[in-house]
């Protein structure tokens, strides 16, 4: 399977998280909003020019700053 950062995927498409790339505070924040290690997500949109990247947890939809974002690898489906 393709490992990507949730800023390269396109909205619509699926993914399982595999990896958060931080220390501990950024991982209690991602954890916060639901977003963990083997959950699946969906890209809703993200904006142009390193805007805010929007996903789709279970029936949440969460926004995320582009350098938050770059640091979440999924497993596209």
């Amino acid at each position: 399977m393709e490992r990507i950062n949730l800023t390269q995927m396109k909205s619509g498409e699926q993914g399982t998280v595999a990896q958060i790339i931080g220390g501990f505070g950024m991982q209690r924040r991602v954890e916060s909003l639901g977003v963990r290690i083997n959950v699946e997500v969906t890209k809703v949109s993200s904006q142009l020019m390193r805007g805010p990247v929007t996903i789709q947890v279970g029936n949440t939809k969460v926004a995320l700053g582009f350098g938050m974002a770059q640091k979440i690898i999924v497993e596209k489906n």
